[in-house]
């Protein structure tokens, strides 16, 4: 009903903001990924989702069209409510999302706080294809080098480095290097951590 909303940027947090449109203001829910994409204008404009339930509406906000599509892809798999959808947004971009579920990467989804291995398999079984038709992904090549990146990522946690500041570092590598074996990229991240 309401696709999207511009306007006097009035308050602003990390999960939520309030946007002035014509004198009402809307409280718009959001994920860390956008506040982090927020420009520091007054004016922004953000592509809108809104949830009607029988007691509440509630509108979750986006700066990317990609990722209210991806949040309305979440909320179809059953399991999954408005604010799983967005705890997951915040712990990931997008495009990890979109990998982990197009290479069947269980560990990655069920490491978000609130998701257990049952709803990380039935988000995979449900939205697996519609990722791989969507995003137009060949999904051999990144089940080889998410295998080779998450081998790497363990081997690291086991050494006692934190997985979120690992994970930041395997992911410049491996855009660098797609086809770097586990060795390699665990010696240039060790060089970086």
């Amino acid at each position: 009903m309401i696709a999207h909303l511009q306007g006097k940027l009035v308050e602003k947090t990390p999960t939520d903001v309030v946007i002035d449109c014509g004198g009402v203001g809307y409280h718009i829910n959001i994920s860390l990924h956008t506040f982090s994409l927020l420009p520091n204008a007054d004016f922004i404009k953000l592509f809108t989702y809104l949830q009607v339930k029988e007691d509440s509406q509630t509108l979750y906000g986006f700066v990317e069209k990609s990722e209210r599509e991806i949040f309305k892809l979440l909320i179809s798999v059953s399991g999954i409510g408005a604010n799983i959808a967005r705890q997951m947004l915040s712990s990931m971009d997008p495009k990890q999302i979109i990998n982990a579920i197009a290479s069947g990467d269980v560990a990655t989804i069920q490491s978000i706080k609130g998701i257990g291995i049952k709803t990380a398999q039935r988000v995979i079984l449900d939205l697996k294809e519609k990722m791989l038709k969507l995003y137009d992904i060949d999904e051999v090549s990144i089940s080889q080098s998410n295998t080779n990146r998450d081998e790497a990522l363990s081997a690291l946690e086991v050494l006692g480095f934190v997985r979120k500041a690992s994970e930041k570092i395997i992911e410049k590598i491996v855009k660098e290097d797609p086809d770097a074996s586990v060795e390699t990229i665990i010696k240039k991240a060790l060089k970086n951590l």
